[in-house]
């Protein structure tokens, strides 16, 4: 079947030619429409050939008047034509019903107040008409000032760091504690307006002596036209050494001038949902009647010292509060304190459950607020406000809060644990932290007036639900965006149960996530592996059954639920998740860069270092749907990197002898990983020498005899070097089965590689590793003759996406009938159940009421759901009319 044939079939190019009218894609708000006037960046997939490059938008509002987008090209089809398409836009509280479409030259409205960047040697000049913001290429002061319209409200942004030598807890040896504070070391303009400006900061934290320099950052400053707000996303990497260096303390800092008396002067903390405890430091409420209790409460102002004297209130005998500080050191409580000045003890105020993660400090002429996204989430976290009663406040973000334990990276071990028996593969030097990252998101709100409750309010749930502008499910299905998957169909009675299955599978990880509690600044984002129903407990600390570390593509599972239904809560749970798995689950740097670690107690415990972990295709659903720039970065290293560290880490190094090949790769994991890198940046930057790469392996399996399946033993291993590309058969008679291939997002690479590559070799190549996986012997003999004695993998229900996919491209039946045959009940899956039904345990069995599925896994749960959301798409219109489980 011709090449360009397949890729019609896949309907990753359903538009025939580029439309003279191009109809306006419909845009709406992913939480609830901004509040005030905000700034958005998402993306837009195109169909091949549809959109050039130069091609100029614009943003339709419900009353037919345009506004301006600033455009830029994130990916390419082989045509050159654009096929993803990074936007910018402002929104308001006006901006509820928006579409995209194509202008054309003077009909583009122009952007009335552009950003103006202005560098020279020592620093970058942001002017927002906003907001007018400084930011310093050297020193220890990333944002030295911020000021609107000539007033000055913030100084001294700067990171700030608590190093200590030894762990909390040892009574007989203090830890000794240093200071450290970000340096900065490169500084970048990214991107240039007119509407969007992206400032990047690189840097290492240093002591003010020299003695320390570690810790390398990455921070992105993002401001848009006229908007006064900033968004930061702050990116640490650990290269310290874990059993002597141990954070106590990560924040942002800023100095706040006051310029009001004291008793104009206040502080407000983000409390529980929409929750803001708001107080002046000096409380006008005492033993006589004050006429100005209720006005001061709101943050209006109060008169000053001499004319409330004249008026006979008496204020300097009043308590005044210098400090605050709000501390989140579990995902279920917080507490606030105050104290009046240092020689003085803290006063708690109040607690509550989970934070909001918002402080400001000003006065009634102003002040700063400032955010930290998933605050409670990522415990332990702190907001800390000292110095209200001088001239000079300072405002404290703490991603790590100094109020808790040090920040331990050492392994939950000191001995190693079998491979055979706790599923770990622990080697000495492997369990390192070193070159792991973790991505924090804050927003900065200067004011220059007093904010009400309401306006802190929506500022903490802006920054905990950053703006994103999205278009539809059926849009996205229509142009074939970002692999094969369907849309919600409950037509049939069969349609209907799988439906009802993947809804109960989604819910019961959203409570597992919430009841079990997997939050933390090292854990958020993850889920668990593997239950133990003996204790009621997920194998938390059983070697490699522990956290999940994107086993079996949870990540893509995620991600197709939200494309398929544009569920917000989705999106949630799938952003949090890759923000973790692509950094803490991977190395930035050091030997081991490049490759990611496998499931363990420790997101980085085990020893093996692998592709699969790493690999872009886990990443692509959240930046081309966001265009976040440290996915990109995320991406862009695991494409140069993940060779290098296969030469450094072999990964069957423990299965089959060194051979005369730099190393070992399988067609999958480990090829299909690196294939997917390259893929990526093949698309986002149109260079050729990355589809080249690709070729290479698809020629070489092109000329051995068994096809992808010429590799030796169960986990088909060959012969790969790095520097060539090229895979070697380690014997002219390997055939192996590749099971980890499917497992571990080859499918889902492929949908997207097959019509962009649209290579007669790989096309046939992988319709026959499709048609033989778990085939009968007989098939398998008549592609590779008799000499061959076994079957190629089992046909279970994890891989029933297989014969569906050769059913879709052939529309020969009895592979439909093979793929449902496979994945509906009365076939096991490989893992786990086909059901979620939970049942509700309470009593003394349990710490607390919980949910439970006793023979649940997150391999199971993510492979079933994948499959049946490919399965309708692939094989839906030859789903069996009936099935048991149906009429239960």
């Amino acid at each position: 079947m011709k090449s360009n044939i397949i890729a019609s079939l896949l309907c990753l190019c359903t538009t025939l030619a580029q439309a003279q009218q191009f109809t306006p894609v419909p845009l709406h708000w992913l939480n609830t429409h901004p509040t005030t006037t905000t700034g958005v960046s998402w993306g837009m997939p195109w169909p091949q050939g549809q959109v050039k490059k130069n091609t100029t938008f614009t943003l339709l509002k419900a009353d037919g008047t345009s506004q301006p987008v600033q455009s830029w090209n994130m990916a390419y089809w082989p045509d050159g034509s654009i096929k993803w398409t990074g936007f910018a836009a402002t929104g308001d509280s006006a901006s509820d019903k928006l579409s995209l479409t194509m202008v054309q030259g003077a009909t583009q409205p122009a952007v009335a107040q552009p950003i103006q960047v202005n560098e020279d040697a020592k620093q970058v000049l942001i002017n927002t008409s906003a907001l007018q913001c400084t930011i310093a290429k050297t020193g220890n002061q990333l944002i030295p000032s911020l000021t609107i319209n000539g007033k000055q409200v913030a100084i001294n942004g700067q990171l700030q760091c608590i190093l200590q030598n030894s762990p909390d807890g040892d009574l007989d040896n203090a830890p000794v504690r240093q200071k450290l504070t970000g340096a900065i070391t490169k500084v970048q303009v990214e991107q240039n307006g007119p509407l969007r400006a992206v400032v990047r900061i690189n840097g290492r934290f240093s002591a003010a002596d020299g003695s320390h320099s570690l810790l390398p950052f990455i921070v992105r400053l993002y401001f848009y036209a006229g908007v006064q707000n900033i968004r930061m996303v702050h990116t640490l990497i650990f290269d310290g050494d874990d059993q002597k260096d141990f954070i106590k303390g990560l924040g942002l800092t800023f100095g706040v001038p006051l310029r009001e008396q004291i008793q104009n002067r206040h502080v407000r903390f983000g409390g529980e949902d929409d929750g803001i405890w708001a107080e002046p430091i000096q409380p006008l409420n005492g033993r006589r009647p004050n006429p100005y209790i209720m006005d001061q409460a709101l943050g209006k102002p109060i008169p000053n010292a001499e004319s409330s004297q004249a008026q006979g209130v008496t204020l300097q005998n009043m308590a005044r509060w210098n400090d605050y500080k709000l501390i989140q050191n579990s995902a279920d409580g917080f507490g606030i304190q105050k104290r009046t000045n240092g020689a003085s003890s803290w006063l708690d105020v109040i607690g509550g459950k989970r934070a909001s993660g918002l402080a400001f400090a000003g006065d009634i002429s102003g002040g700063l607020a400032i955010s930290l996204k998933s605050f409670w989430q990522s415990y332990p976290a702190a907001l800390e406000i000292n110095g209200m009663c001088t001239n000079m406040a300072k405002i404290n973000l703490w991603m790590w809060s100094p109020y808790s334990d040090a920040m331990d990276l050492r392994h939950y071990d000191t001995m190693a644990h079998d491979l055979n028996v706790t599923y770990e593969d622990v080697q000495a030097g492997f369990s390192t932290p070193h070159g792991i990252a973790r991505t924090s998101e804050i927003m900065i709100y200067p004011y220059t007036a007093m904010p009400t409750n309401q306006d802190l309010a929506n500022n903490a749930a802006e920054a905990n639900n950053t703006p994103l502008l999205v278009t539809s499910p059926e849009y996205l299905h229509k142009v074939g965006a970002l692999g094969m998957w369907s849309l919600p169909d409950r037509s049939t009675k069969g349609k209907q149960w799988i439906e009802e299955q993947l809804d109960k599978a989604l819910a019961f990880y959203q409570q597992e996530i919430d009841r079990r509690e997997w939050y933390g600044f090292w854990n958020y984002g993850d889920v668990m592996h593997s239950y133990d129903a003996s204790r009621h407990s997920w194998k938390y600390d059983i070697g490699g059954f522990a956290w999940d570390n994107t086993e079996l593509s949870t990540d893509i599972w995620l991600w197709y639920s939200f494309l398929r239904t544009g569920r917000a809560d989705i999106f949630k749970m799938a952003e949090a998740m890759t923000r973790h798995t692509s950094e803490v689950d991977l190395y930035h740097l050091g030997s081991f860069a490049g490759l990611g670690s496998r499931h363990n107690v420790n997101h980085w415990g085990d020893g093996s270092k692998e592709v699969r972990e790493s690999q872009a295709v886990l990443r692509r659903y959240y930046y081309y749907l966001t265009t976040d720039e440290r996915t990109g970065d995320i991406m862009h290293e695991s494409a140069i990197n993940a060779d290098s560290g296969l030469l450094h880490v072999d990964p069957l190094r423990e299965i089959l002898p060194k051979s005369k090949y730099p190393t070992h790769a399988r067609f999958g994991p480990d090829w299909v990983g690196l294939v997917g890198n390259w893929m990526t940046e093949w698309e986002r930057t149109g260079d050729v020498k990355w589809k080249n790469k690709i070729l290479v392996g698809v020629n070489d399996f092109a000329k051995m005899p068994h096809g992808f399946y010429s590799g030796k033993g169960k986990d088909a291993g060959m012969g790969y070097d790095p520097l060539t590309n090229h895979m070697y058969q380690l014997d002219s008679n390997d055939i192996g089965s590749l099971h980890l291939a499917t497992l571990m997002g080859g499918m889902e690479m492929a949908y997207e590689l097959t019509p962009t590559l649209n290579n007669k070799d790989f096309n046939r190549l992988y319709l026959q590793y499709c048609s033989l996986y778990g085939a009968p012997l007989e098939e398998v003999q008549a592609a590779f003759g008799k000499d061959v004695k076994v079957t190629l993998g089992d046909p279970q229900a994890d891989y029933a996406r297989q014969p569906a996919y050769v059913y879709f491209i052939t529309k020969d039946a009895k592979f439909a009938q093979r793929a449902w045959d496979q994945f509906l009940p009365g076939k096991q899956p490989r893992f786990g159940s086909t059901r979620f039904d939970w049942q509700v345990l309470k009593g003394p069995m349990v710490v607390k009421p919980l949910y439970e599925i006793r023979n649940v896994s997150t391999n199971g749960t993510a492979q079933w759901c994948l499959n049946a959301i490919e399965l309708l798409q692939l094989a839906g219109d030859a789903i069996p009319e009936h099935n048991p489980a149906w009429d239960k």
